[in-house]
Order: C-alpha cells, then structure tokens, then sequence
C-alpha cells in the first residue's frame, strides 16, 4: 500500500462523498454539460451508481440536467461560492477595525452575515481579561428578528418579504422583550430604517443589549452587521458614533459609495 505524503489531499471517509467529489470535479473540468457515459468512464463509477448520486445532487441543486443522460454543475454551487467570497472579502476589510473599535470601548465586537433566516457569526473582536461574557461564538446563529444586525437585513426587505419571514418562523421568541407579533416588529424595523442603526434590547438573551450599524459593498448592497454586545446595564450610547464610522470604512473598503449612517430600501 502506497503512503500518503502529508502534501496530498486526504481521502473522505464516506465513500459516498467521496463518490460525490469525484463527479463534482469531473463536471467542474467541463464547460458544457457531460454525458453519463462519460461521467462513469472518467470516475470509474457503474452508470446506475453515478446516476443515483446525481439525481441527489440535482434535487439539492448542486448539479443540472439541462437534457436526459446529460449533467453540469448547478446554480446551488455559484451560490455558495458567492456567499464565501463575500464573507471572506468582509472578514479581510472588517478585521483590523474591528479590533480598533474594541481598543476605543473595550467591549466585544461582532462581524455577522446573513445566512436565510438566520444571522452567522463570522468574525469577533473581543478581551479575555475584560471579564466580558457577552461573547457570540464564531459559526454561531440566532433568528433574524431577535438580534440587531438581523433587523438590519429584515429592515432591508420588502414588506411582503418580512411577512413571509414572520409566517415561516412564527417570530418565536427567547425572552420577555422579543418581538413576537409582526405589527410590534414592523414598527422596529421603521425605527431602524429611519436611525441607520439597529439594536437588541435584551431580545435573544436577557442581560445583553446590542447596536449594530450596516456594511455594504460595491453595488451598496447590505452584506453584513458590525455589532457591539454588553450588558444590558453597561451599553453606552456615545459608542454608536463610533460604530457607524466603523462599519462605513468597512463599507468603503469593499468600494461601496452609499452615503454613512443609511439603511433600508
């Protein structure tokens, strides 16, 4: 048996996934759509193996089948790949000022994204020896309609779209203070549209209010939060200056020319 140098890529442990990668890579090696034949000659897969996997991957939408017997890779993957890049060249641009947002307040700073109908952690500035325990943990998700960058996203959303938001997610709530009817939230997101900002008011965890200003890229689309989480009793209004000017040198960096302090439609 031939051992695997430290430089070569490992082997998944699935032989499903590994089935699977190796007709993603055979599809990604073609611009137009390839024919089962062929998937099964250069994969080595019988055709009603490849077939089965692929039909599963057509139904998550990682590959097409413009015509029968026929495959290319699906829209699901653009999507994705899309979704990386952005958080990936928000992270970059966001670092180094979220770290010297946390020096001015000395208090944890979050960079989230918007995945569905729910917000994702992708980056923190915070202090071990502040003592601080409001700290979202990178990967972390919460609902849109409980946190303060969420509300910056549904604020960005057509009417219809917040409804349908509210009607899939029945805005559950987590504390006494979440907003849980669609009348009371509608109201919240007006308020943020007109401020700029947007806040948690002890909504997702009693004890921990939040402010959260918008970040927006070259086409001036929202494609990210920077937040300020502390306790309730401790959140000071003088950071909200410093959090917009934050989240519009994030904003400017990643070329967007939508004038500071502004969100919503």
């Amino acid at each position: 048996m031939t051992k695997r140098s430290d430089s070569m890529p490992a082997t998944p442990t699935v032989q499903v996934i590994e089935r699977m990668f190796n007709l993603l890579e055979v599809l990604a090696s073609k611009e137009e759509p390839v024919s089962l034949k062929e998937i099964s000659e250069k994969t080595g897969l019988h055709p009603s193996t490849a077939h089965r996997i692929l039909n599963d991957l057509t139904i998550g939408r990682f590959v097409d089948r413009p015509e029968a017997g026929s495959y290319r890779l699906g829209m699901r993957l653009l999507e994705l790949g899309n979704l990386v890049k952005a958080r990936l060249s928000v992270r970059d641009a966001a670092l180094l000022p979220m770290r010297e947002l946390h020096k001015q307040i000395q208090q944890p700073v979050n960079l989230s994204v918007r995945q569905g109908d729910e917000i994702v952690y992708v980056e923190r500035a915070y202090s071990e020896r502040s003592g601080m325990q409001v700290v979202r943990a990178i990967g972390g998700r919460a609902p849109l309609h409980l946190t303060s960058v969420g509300k910056l996203f549904l604020a960005d959303d057509e009417p219809q779209r917040v409804r349908a938001y509210a009607t899939r997610t029945g805005l559950a709530g987590n504390t006494r203070n979440s907003l849980t009817q669609l009348p009371s939230l509608e109201r919240e997101l007006a308020q943020c549209r007109q401020a700029g900002v947007a806040r948690d008011n002890e909504e997702l965890e009693l004890g921990v209010r939040c402010m959260a200003a918008g970040i927006y890229d070259d086409q001036n689309k929202l494609v990210a939060g920077l937040s300020i989480s502390a306790p309730a009793d401790r959140i000071d209004e003088s950071w909200l200056p410093k959090l917009r000017t934050t989240a519009a040198e994030i904003s400017s960096a990643l070329g967007c020319s939508r004038p500071a302090g502004t969100t919503g439609r």
